[in-house]
């Protein structure tokens, strides 16, 4: 179990727990074995309320797991765009024939984006700008 900078420790038990319910409820023999008890269940004429409510909080429960499981892998795909983008930005200043303006890139809008890849490269926007105020 693997805590964060500010997880708290019944976070982190509960972010454990809630990933190994969801590992064995996402198993194949569990879903089978889900529909085995409610065809048991009506075979032996038991309350349908009961199993009507047990299977409503599993629904919510299951979703609220997939929920949590969702948000650390974005979290953890976040961590890992930044890190790749720390590192193109070091290649591109690292190269002199880099283009500065396209570190950081990925804060521009898609249509800056378009712009700096159709340009001519070794001519810049700053450079075009320049030779236009001066000509």
């Amino acid at each position: 179990m693997r805590m964060t900078n500010g997880q708290t420790r019944l976070e982190a038990v509960g972010c454990w727990l809630s990933e190994k319910v969801a590992d064995i409820s996402a198993h194949p023999f569990a879903q089978v074995g889900l529909v085995l008890l409610c065809a048991a269940w009506f075979a032996f004429a038991w309350r349908v309320d009961w199993l009507t409510a047990g299977l409503s909080i599993l629904a919510i429960t299951l979703t609220q797991m997939v929920l949590n499981r969702q948000n650390e892998r974005e979290k953890d795909a976040h961590r890992r765009d930044v890190a790749l983008h720390a590192k193109l930005d070091e290649l591109l200043h690292a190269s002199r024939r880099a283009r500065d303006e396209l570190a950081g890139i990925e804060e521009l809008e898609e249509e800056e984006i378009k712009q700096l890849k159709e340009s001519r490269p070794g001519v810049t926007p700053l450079r075009r700008g320049l030779r236009k105020a001066a000509g």
